[in-house]
Formats: C-alpha cells, sequence, structure tokens
C-alpha cells in the first residue's frame, strides 16, 4: 500500500514530505493509521545526530491510532482497536521487561536501525528501504509495527490526548514521581519546561511536592508552569538555588530535574548546586549521544550523599502507566489538553519544529488527514 510520510535522508538534511510503499503485516505485527502524533523534541535528534540513526528514516514516535490489519499469532490486540505506541517495544520477557524495568527492553536495540524485531523493513521508497523511527513511525499515515508496541487504549478517550501519553507526558511524570522519587513536602526544581518538563511539573506536584520551583528562559513557559502546579517559576538555575535555600531555610532543594531538550554541562553543574545534602539530579533531556559533558565534584557527591540519575521514559512501564495516566486524566488529577499548543497537518512538521526551537510551543500535534 502507499503512505505519505515525514522523511529525513541525512543528518541536518531537510525533513521532507514523500509517498513510500508499506509491505503489510506479518507474524506479530501490526498495521496502524496513525490519527495524531506529537512533535517531541527526540525527532530533532535524529534530523541533527544527536542520536546517530541509520539513515534515511520515517520520523515520528509518539502518537494514537487504530489497528487495521493484524499478523499471524497477534494477541496483544485485534481489528478496530484503538492504540497508543509505546517507542521502546516491550517484549515482557528479557530480564529487563521482567524485573519492572520495561524502558530498558532488549527490544530497543532495534531502534536505533529502524527495522521490526524480525529485521525487516516495511517502507521502501526512492532511497531504498527506510527506518521507523523508535520503530513505529508516527509521522506516517500509515506504519506496520510488531505487537509489543501497541497499548490498547480505551474506544472513548481523545486520542490527541492519547497520543501525547505515548512519550512526553510518562517521560515528565515519571521522572518526578519515579526517577526523583519526589516525596510529600519535598523542595523540587524543574529545568525546562517544555511538553517533557511541564508533565514534570505535574508529577511533582501530585506526589506532594511543598515548593515546586519551575526553570525556564521563556515567559510564557513560566506562566503555564505555574497552571500545571509549580510553586514559583524563574528564569535561570542561579535564581532557582538563591530560591531554594531561602524557602528551605538554607538546606536547598531536595530534588532537581533536567528536562531541557539539548542538556548543557553548565546546567547540569548548577542543577548540581540546587540540589542540597541527600539531594537527587536527574537527568532526563538529551545530547549528543558521545558527548561527555558532565565534570561534578566527587567530594561533594560522597560527603553530602548526593545522586545522580539517568532517565529514559520516565522509568514508566508502558504496558502499566499509559493506561494509568489517561485514568488520572479521566479524573481531572492530570492535564493533557492544555499542553497542546497548535495543531499541523503532516506538510507543516517542517513548521511545527520552527515553532518549537523558537519557544512557541509546549506540544505540537500532528493531525493525519486520511
Amino acid at each position: 500500500m502507499k503512505t505519505r510520510a515525514a522523511v529525513v535522508h541525512e543528518v541536518d538534511g531537510p525533513i521532507e514530505i514523500l509517498e513510500l510503499d508499506l509491505d503489510g503485516p506479518q507474524d506479530g505485527e501490526v498495521l496502524i493509521r496513525w490519527m495524531y502524533a506529537g512533535l517531541c523534541h527526540s525527532d530533532l535528534h535524529v534530523v541533527t545526530g544527536h542520536l546517530p540513526m541509520q539513515l534515511p528514516f520515517v520520523l515520528g514516535h509518539e502518537g494514537a491510532g487504530i489497528v487495521e490489519e493484524v499478523g499471524a499469532g497477534v494477541t496483544r490486540v485485534r481489528p478496530g482497536d484503538h492504540v497508543v505506541c509505546s517507542f521502546i517495544p516491550t517484549c515482557g520477557t528479557c530480564r529487563w521487561c521482567a524485573t519492572g524495568q520495561q524502558p530498558l527492553c532488549d527490544s530497543g536495540a532495534t531502534n536505533r536501525l529502524g527495522h521490526l524485531l524480525n529485521g525487516r523493513y516495511p517502507f521502501s521508497g526512492p532511497a531504498g528501504r527506510y527506518g521507523a523511527m523508535c520503530t513505529v513511525a508516527t509521522f506516517s499515515q500509515y506504519a506496520v509495527v510488531h505487537q509489543n508496541s501497541a497499548i490498547r487504549i480505551d474506544d472513548d478517550l481523545p486520542m490527541e490526548v492519547a497520543a501525547l501519553v505515548a512519550c512526553g507526558v510518562p517521560t515528565g511524570w515519571g521522572s518526578a514521581v519515579y526517577s526523583a522519587d519526589v516525596r510529600p513536602g519535598e523542595t523540587v526544581v524543574v529545568i525546562g519546561t517544555g511538553g517533557v518538563g511541564m508533565n514534570a511539573v505535574q508529577g511533582a506536584r501530585y506526589a506532594g511536592a511543598r515548593n515546586l520551583i519551575a526553570v525556564d528562559p521563556v515567559a510564557f513557559k513560566r506562566e503555564y508552569a505555574l497552571e500545571f502546579g509549580a510553586t514559583h517559576a524563574v528564569a535561570t538555575l542561579d535564581e532557582a538555588h538563591k530560591l531554594a535555600l531561602d524557602l528551605t531555610r538554607g538546606v536547598g532543594a531536595d530534588k532537581a530535574i533536567l528536562t531541557t531538550d539539548v542538556v548543557t554541562e553548565e546546567q547540569i553543574s548548577g542543577a548540581f548546586q540546587v540540589i542540597g545534602k541527600g539531594g537527587t539530579m536527574v537527568i532526563t533531556g538529551a545530547n549528543k549521544f558521545d558527548l561527555v559533558n558532565m565534570h561534578l565534584p566527587a567530594a561533594e557527591l560522597t560527603l553530602f550523599r548526593k545522586s545522580v540519575k539517568g532517565c529514559i521514559f520516565g522509568d514508566c512501564n508502558p504496558t502499566v502507566d499509559i493506561p494509568m495516566l489517561l485514568g488520572l486524566y479521566r479524573s481531572g488529577q492530570l492535564k493533557v489538553e492544555e499542553l497542546i499548543t497548535r495543531r499541523y497537518r503532516l506538510d507543516e512538521v517542517a513548521l511545527g519544529y520552527e515553532d518549537l526551537l523558537a519557544g512557541r510551543s509546549l506540544r505540537g500535534v500532528l493531525v493525519h488527514e486520511h
């Protein structure tokens, strides 16, 4: 079949809209008609080469759609089901899945190459075979994914809301609730309040943070952060450091969560200073894969018993946490629709990323036309 998709052919090349050929599903695979997709910064890391992938690639890893067809042996979903994608396939049986660490599933190794679990590439076009971002390619009208990537959701949920719970919402929310393990009464600093950071604010509020300081140089994001649960919003880490000390009588923050689009050494050093004794710094944002940009005082790490943690997908388990977060949305305890700044057509994806880089949006949503 034919499908229109947003693709990138080379590092720092343009995002192009092409018509590609798509093979049907084989054993264990599912054909999905994507309805909505979120414009997440991680796709730009592929375009810039920060996350090295085997190009060309069909972009998009955050989305919701409808199952059109299933291959032999599929048990997780059936035609007509509404689904959210998991950008890391979860097998349920490897060491990581079996110990409740699905974001580390061994199946995730396929993401860099963009092929399905059996090694095949369903997309083909002018440049030959095309990989799929995180094996799901939500910037295509249709895609074939392994059933391990498909999370069934209730049919009456708004699909543009569900799309954002594929990545940005759980990554931010879990960064606070799971990775940082925010406890009631704590002082928490969230650095970067875009689509992921705003959900870290929501997660920290949900977990009971007493003082919740949002840090972002963009004024409208600071204003939104206060609506999403922050108690204070400042433009710089220096301001956050001074404020945290004032609010805690010199103790400092208990937790600092870095959710900027590109994490810098300056931000890491600043966040490390923001936390006090026994504090935890969580790094959720990405950067160049092979860049060494962390230089911290080991003596302070030891003597003050500080902790530094990496975080992927907010340490959430997609098969459990995606439905749970949608349940919180239903009950009014999680803002999702409010994250959507603007909606775009497929041929406006590049514009959507221009808005993201210019600080004009929290989350753009791609609306597929069928």
